[in-house]
């Protein structure tokens, strides 16, 4: 093995010892995708980094045989944050570094850097199954589903938390709006999303919308920017999925064709079970005339026409309760419902991932999670999903 290969081997191994992981795979793609991200001297680095920020001075005792100073230390940190490589958030006026997953993190802070090799790396990695089988993992989503505004009813009494517009109203400035990553990787790759030909739809708060900016790519918007950008999703069928917390750093507008998240819904029997969400769309099926709009609008394929009558049929272990169904029904038909047990997100990014770590599963625990997927996969009648 080269010298270059350890390096990138050994941090390899460090990221997956991480709340989200990066395991090995067959393919070494992973590898790729670190060459293109890191340098050698910064892969050293980066293998002594904590998924939890921590200043330069923090981080020097322990690259100290590295690098000269804490000062250069600082610099190069600053070098490889503004590449992409790793995330930052500022504390008493000082910059904390830290290692960011694969996805979401480090793919989005190279959205202006997507070059047809670093795609064709992406996509051969996501796709492979063990890659799957440690976001799956995870004790928590990274992300989860909020309902759009107008799908919600008086009586649904909605926590502050799943209503976009509060979370836009309390989000820290500054607010940037940049390129959706998966919407921009199909383009690239010829592909057109069905459902909006925008794809400058990602909207970011307070510490992430300051690393977008250091990373030199994304647009600085205003508080009323932000909001007008996620309502014109809303009116899309888009679906909106903030990170995992009370105080999300962004907000995504995704698709069912283009969408990473969404593409690893469909690919499961069962994806309620590592999904985080407090709705699902329910059907009057006295109202209902089978007109097929919540069938064709679903981007996650949780409605069906079924029966004499041909009137609709949520899948509950499908539908995310994003609501687009709820306001696109010409009968008004479909409500929203609260699910019976509500679940709060973590408060904080770091209160997010140290559940993740905490809770991290071994070998066993993800093979755990490979015997549940085949069980799902063949007791729902979904066996094609194996392959």
């Amino acid at each position: 093995m080269a010298e270059d290969d350890r390096v990138y081997v050994q941090l390899q191994r460090h990221m997956d010892k991480q709340a989200v992981g990066l395991p090995a795979t067959p393919s070494r793609a992973e590898l790729k995708i670190l060459r293109r991200v890191f340098t050698p001297r910064q892969a050293e680095i980066a293998a002594h980094l904590s998924y939890r920020p921590e200043s330069a001075q923090t981080i020097y005792p322990r690259v100290k045989d590295l690098v000269g100073s804490a000062e250069e230390l600082s610099g190069l940190l600053q070098d490889m944050q503004k590449n992409g490589a790793i995330g930052t958030v500022t504390k008493d006026g000082k910059s904390h570094y830290m290692i960011v997953p694969l996805a979401p993190g480090m793919m989005e802070m190279h959205v202006g850097r997507f070059t047809p090799e670093l795609i064709s790396d992406l996509d051969q990695y996501l796709l492979e199954k063990k890659y799957g089988i440690a976001v799956l993992s995870t004790e928590l989503p990274q992300m989860r589903t909020i309902p759009i505004a107008a799908s919600i009813s008086p009586q649904n009494k909605v926590s502050t938390f799943d209503e976009v517009a509060v979370l836009v109203e309390q989000a820290e400035p500054p607010f940037t709006v940049f390129d959706c990553m998966c919407r921009l990787k199909a383009s690239r790759q010829g592909r057109k999303c069905k459902a909006t030909d925008r794809i400058e739809t990602c909207v970011s708060f307070a510490t992430m919308a300051e690393s977008v900016m250091s990373c030199g790519f994304g647009r600085k918007i205003s508080r009323g920017e932000a909001l007008s950008i996620l309502q014109k999703s809303q009116e899309q069928g888009l679906v909106l999925q903030p990170s995992n917390t009370e105080k999300p750093e962004f907000i995504c507008s995704c698709c069912g064709c283009c969408c990473l998240q969404l593409h690893l819904h469909h690919m499961l029997p069962k994806p309620l079970d590592y999904w985080a969400s407090n709705f699902h769309s329910v059907v009057d099926v006295d109202t209902c005339d089978g007109c097929g709009v919540c069938e064709t609008g679903c981007q996650v394929q949780a409605i069906t026409l079924s029966g004499e009558g041909q009137t609709a049929v949520v899948n509950l272990s499908h539908c995310i309760g994003c609501g687009i169904c709820v306001t696109t029904c010409p009968k008004k038909a479909v409500s929203l419902q609260k699910r019976p047990t509500e679940t709060r997100p973590p408060k904080t990014r770091e209160e997010l991932y140290d559940i993740i770590m905490a809770k991290k599963k071994g070998t066993l625990g993800r093979l755990g999670v490979q015997a549940k997927f085949a069980f799902d996969a063949i007791s729902t009648g979904q066996r094609h999903l194996l392959k």
